[in-house]
């Protein structure tokens, strides 16, 4: 069955749609964390950043950025997050590629992505050896 985002893209179900190439749809996000949150979405039902092609992330980046410069200067938020979560145990819902462009206003505590954690010179050594060893 195909994602909703699929039927957004194919007009199978209605979005508030902001931009639109080729490669790429943007539009409203139906349950904001923030006024103006978008998704940035590879009209190729791909589930996850590994699985598209680097024509298409640059696609998806390149809409990502055109679209952030529209919510900034139509909304003027104070910032904005860019967030793309892959897999379930980062926060994926829809396994259909899409970037989030949140917009941010100071002291709006919408999103807190992660607690800062510690790590040794020496850890980060280590676990920069065993990524690099994968390239």
């Amino acid at each position: 069955m195909a994602s909703i985002f699929s039927r957004i893209v194919s007009g199978a179900i209605p979005a508030a749609k902001v931009y639109e190439d080729e490669q790429t749809l943007a539009f409203l996000d139906i349950n904001p964390a923030a006024r103006g949150h978008t998704l940035v979405i590879c009209k190729e039902e791909l589930p996850d950043l590994l699985s598209l092609a680097p024509e298409q992330v640059a696609a998806v980046a390149r809409a990502t950025q055109v679209v952030a410069r529209a919510i900034v200067a139509a909304l003027q938020p104070d910032g904005f997050n860019i967030v793309q979560n892959n897999g379930e145990a980062a926060g994926q819902t829809v396994h259909h590629y899409h970037v989030h462009i949140i917009p941010r206003w100071r002291g709006d505590r919408v999103l807190s992505p992660w607690r800062p954690g510690s790590a040794t010179a020496d850890e980060l050594h280590a676990i920069a050896a065993q990524i690099i060893a994968q390239l």
